[in-house]
């Protein structure tokens, strides 16, 4: 059934204002961090230069934790029916809808100084708040669902056959899971990688209340742009420009990246 003539003009119109109103004020960013020169002033900048390695080290981190532990998670969900699996999915998915401020509170009452967990890691010589590792449990919360939900879908659309049929041919489980199943769930786990880093990376409520501002501790690119702002307007879009960049950047890689189809089934060994 074809719209009409004024229904599809209608909903051009709409299509193109939303694509405005979703780039024009990053299209403003990066035009006003060019433009006004504080772009290239802020790779002059040690607290800039010191937040940016320490959002990079620290995405790196929690992204490589939420890959190893959010992968035997999804393969769980996305294979076995047990009692329980839907309020787990639906503790998984939590963190999405949760406002940041609230991670962060959550996580400082269970692992600050006087929190649940808090007093025995400090018995032993653990104190997680306002330090680095605390800026990647923060990211980890906030970003691990993000890949947990795309690596779930990726694993149940996997044809159970091709397994199957590896398993006869003498493949190990190890084997077949990896050449046949993350092959082929290849594109939804690198999706869920990029969403999970760039939430990661953009982190700024859980990031503020759990670990701080500190200096070349804890203060990550997010909160520089904060803290220029109050001080320093062209200080906070030079490092606000620097986060789309890198954002832009990644996402683009993805993009491009071919991912190969899975090889001939003789080649699980």
């Amino acid at each position: 059934m074809r719209l009409p003539a004024s229904a599809l003009r209608a909903a051009t119109v709409a299509a193109w204002l939303l694509a405005l109103f979703l780039g024009l004020p990053v299209g403003a960013l990066l035009v006003r961090s060019v433009a006004g020169g504080s772009l290239p002033g802020a790779f002059a900048s040690r607290e800039v230069l010191d937040a940016l390695v320490l959002s990079l080290v620290t995405t790196a981190a929690s992204l490589t934790l939420a890959v190893l532990l959010g992968t035997p998670l999804a393969m769980v969900l996305a294979r076995r029916r047990f009692p329980g699996a839907r309020l787990v999915e639906v503790l998984v998915d939590l963190p999405i809808v949760l406002p940041p401020s609230v991670a962060g509170l959550g996580l400082l009452l269970l692992l600050g100084s006087r929190g649940l967990l808090g007093g025995p890691l400090a018995s032993v010589g653990l104190e997680l708040p306002f330090t680095t590792v605390a800026v990647v449990l923060a990211q980890l919360f906030v970003s691990a669902p993000f890949f947990v939900r795309s690596a779930r879908t990726g694993f149940a659309g996997v044809d159970r056959d091709l397994e199957d049929a590896a398993r006869v041919d003498g493949g190990s489980e190890a084997s077949v899971f990896r050449f046949i199943t993350v092959p082929l769930a290849a594109p939804a786990l690198a999706a869920g990688m990029v969403m999970a880093w760039a939430r990661a990376l953009g982190e700024f409520g859980a990031t503020i209340m759990f670990a701080g501002n500190i200096t070349g501790r804890t203060q990550t690119l997010p909160l520089v742009v904060y803290s220029q702002f109050q001080s320093s307007l062209d200080a906070s879009i030079a490092a606000a420009a620097i986060l789309v960049v890198a954002a832009f950047g990644v996402l683009l890689a993805v993009r491009l990246i071919h991912w190969r189809p899975v090889g001939e089934l003789r080649s699980v060994v």
